[in-house]
């Protein structure tokens, strides 16, 4: 053997490297099955006015909590004792970042879930309803961005960095229509401004799983997406005029 070439290491410490891994990738999948039923959740509570169903929301971002401080320490273990290199770093450090995300994804989620709570109390609003469609798609945008962490699908995890333009542009059309239902009906102004913080709460929920795509971009390829991502939020800039008002609404 030449005497620069770096040994093998013995057949006990890969399996155990690789044990260690599996047992990150299990935090991190455990995390996203959580963070899914979470926003699930927390759309059928809002819109059915369930408060048990949202206090269950509540109570459960705690487990996203624990489960992030668990794959830090693992993380943080692997780092010191295993000193990845190339690909397995990027490993270990994408799933430190995305284990940030759903942990944060967790959190807008019950935002969400304390919303419902507070309109419970006041008169039903049918546009609550509309908010199903940005929870559907921030779901789904998620349930394919973890299925792509176990796949290694570049193609799959580009495609849904790209939905998230889509939400953008639904939360900008609920903004305005939110906005315009207020000035019809004045009296509805509380019940929307708890809507539009939970529409800005999914919108966000979206930015965080579009993050972690690109951080499995990062983790296949060596480098994120190149060319800053297409963003479709325009509610800083609608203005809503009272000739826009066509009539009451009942």
């Amino acid at each position: 053997m030449n005497d620069t070439q770096t040994p093998s290491p013995p057949r006990h410490i890969v399996n155990a490297y690789d044990a260690e891994l599996k047992a990150l990738h299990g935090l991190i999948t455990r995390m996203g099955e959580i963070a899914c039923r979470q926003i699930d959740d927390a759309i059928a509570a809002i819109v059915n006015r369930d408060g048990t169903l949202a206090q269950t929301v509540m109570q459960g971002d705690s487990e996203l909590d624990a489960l992030e401080r668990e794959v830090e320490s693992h993380t943080v273990r692997l780092l010191a004792l295993r000193q990845p290199m190339a690909r397995d770093l990027r490993d270990v450090v994408g799933a430190l970042r995305i284990a940030s995300n759903l942990e944060r994804i967790g959190d807008f989620a019950a935002n969400v879930a304390k919303r419902s709570l507070a309109l419970q109390s006041l008169p039903v609003i049918e546009l609550t309803r509309s908010l199903q469609p940005i929870g559907r798609a921030v779901a789904e945008m998620l349930r394919e961005v973890m299925r792509v962490y176990h796949t290694d699908d570049l193609a799959a995890a580009l495609a849904v960095r790209s939905r998230d333009e889509e939400v953008d542009r639904a939360y900008t059309a609920l903004f305005r229509e939110l906005l315009t239902y207020m000035m019809e009906s004045p009296q509805r102004i509380t019940a929307c401004t708890h809507l539009l913080f939970v529409a800005k709460n999914l919108e966000r929920i979206g930015d965080h799983t579009t993050n972690i795509a690109e951080t499995i971009c990062f983790r296949i390829q060596g480098r994120e997406p190149e060319g800053e991502r297409s963003k479709g939020d325009e509610s800083s800039f609608t203005v809503v005029m009272a000739k826009d008002v066509t009539g009451p609404v009942p």
